[in-house]
């Protein structure tokens, strides 16, 4: 039996909250490895709609560990908010089924209003973030600043603050913004600190033995590989490795213990926020599409750009990403469309050429020109199909067609929100 990594192979937005909440049913373990409240995942179960930002999607579920790893950004307030407005729905969330890497980056107020004052100091250069603090938490982390999840020695604080305190109070004066004060941190830090503490515990141990007793880990990630730092629409993206290959780092596992990859993967394209879209529709099949498939953030309540399906897109981020299969989602919403027919982009003109990748640069992101590939769409309903044989003829040729355009095979295919529609192609947790 293999161990799953689920990541998103767009920008985000994928239905990645639905599939793996599908999958956790498979899984003895659930993992978020990077990433912060910056992202949301929607589950529908039995009726009760969950909306979850830092909690793994395996939360939900009775008898599974929800983990979140040592790659993630966490805001112990958010945290403790998110798991009170979860419990409110009837899910009890202790020790018993979720635990947090004691290494894992705290994200401190001074992150979220930095984050907000950049954003707004940028005017047309804003990326669009969520103002959330995890860029810069991220950035605390990476030049060896940063305070941990481990709150339990409480002495040792102070003098970490105050040397992330010399950094930010020099950051706020620059901005005419008044300095904080060490004690008032560590104060606020003490409060909140009874509330996490029971969830701490070393995961990089638990993993290894969850491992070796033979246990189904399924390794969550957020955002997509559009949005990854190195590897993304540079500089709209987030501050982390979205791939699936920060699953390993991001939870203190190797790689050989990552067996198949499942890219997320929306039926059209959407983005939230500033940067390049090649493929944005801005007419009423924009609107329309962004109105059925409710196109609106999870966490920002943001309105979704929509756009045709990138093929040239998803190949990409399925060879950066390893990807093995895809799970295909919302494929209802392109049911009977205006106009009977889908487009599909299969390469980009760049100054005259074709190519057929995104490439690197931001200048020639935003100049590229999509080369589309028509199909005949279906007018008949393909919401709440569970099998093939629900499928219409046109509507399987166009999965059919995505799967020759980036050169992986569809796995799952998902036709609504609720969990049970959708089709099981091939099982990922079977090697």
């Amino acid at each position: 039996m293999a161990n799953v990594v689920v990541v998103g192979s767009q920008w985000g937005d994928e239905g990645k909250g639905k599939i793996v909440d599908w999958l956790s049913e498979r899984a003895d373990v659930v993992v978020r490895f990077q990433g912060g409240h910056n992202a949301g995942h929607t589950l529908v179960v039995d009726g009760t709609t969950y909306k979850l930002s830092l909690l793994p999607s395996g939360v939900v579920r009775k008898n599974k560990l929800a983990v979140i790893g040592n790659g993630v950004v966490v805001d112990p307030w958010a945290l403790v908010d998110e798991i009170a407005r979860i419990e409110a729905l009837g899910v009890t969330i202790s020790r018993e089924n979720l635990r947090i890497a004691e290494n894992a980056t705290l994200i401190l107020p001074l992150h979220r209003e930095l984050d907000a004052l950049r954003e707004a100091a940028a005017g047309d250069g804003k990326i669009g973030t969520t103002k959330r603090g995890i860029g810069p938490a991220y950035e605390d982390k990476v030049v060896a600043r940063r305070a941990r999840m481990d709150l339990a020695r409480l002495q040792s604080l102070k003098p970490k603050i105050e040397r992330i305190l010399t950094h930010h109070n020099a950051l706020r004066r620059g901005l005419g913004e008044p300095e904080i004060s060490a004690d008032q941190l560590c104060g606020d830090l003490t409060a909140i600190a009874p509330k996490v503490l029971p969830y701490m515990d070393t995961v990089w141990r638990l993993l290894d033995e969850a491992r070796r007793e033979g246990k189904r880990i399924l390794f969550e990630g957020a955002q997509g590989a559009l949005l990854d730092i190195d590897h993304g629409t540079y500089p709209f993206v987030t501050s982390s490795n979205t791939v699936a290959a920060q699953a390993a780092t991001g939870a203190g596992v190797g790689p050989g213990a990552l067996n198949y990859v499942l890219g997320i993967t929306k039926a059209y394209t959407t983005r939230v926020g500033e940067g390049p879209f090649p493929t944005e529709l801005h007419d009423d099949i924009g609107r329309l599409i962004g109105e059925r498939g409710a196109e609106f953030g999870t966490v920002t309540g943001r309105a979704r750009r929509c756009g045709w399906f990138d093929a040239c897109l998803v190949r990409q981020t399925c060879k950066v990403g390893g990807i093995n299969g895809i799970a295909l989602t919302k494929l209802d919403v392109l049911d009977d469309l205006p106009g009977g027919t889908l487009k599909i982009c299969v390469g980009y003109k760049l100054d005259g050429a074709e190519i057929d990748y995104l490439p690197a640069g931001q200048g020639a992101q935003a100049r590229v020109e999509p080369i589309y590939e028509e199909m005949e769409g279906w007018a008949e309903s393909t919401r709440g199909a569970r099998s093939w044989a629900e499928l219409p003829a046109q509507c399987i040729k166009y999965v059919r067609r995505l799967e020759e355009l980036t050169g992986v095979p569809v796995a799952l295919l998902s036709t609504s929100p609720k969990r049970e529609d959708t089709i099981l192609v091939h099982d990922p947790f079977v090697d």
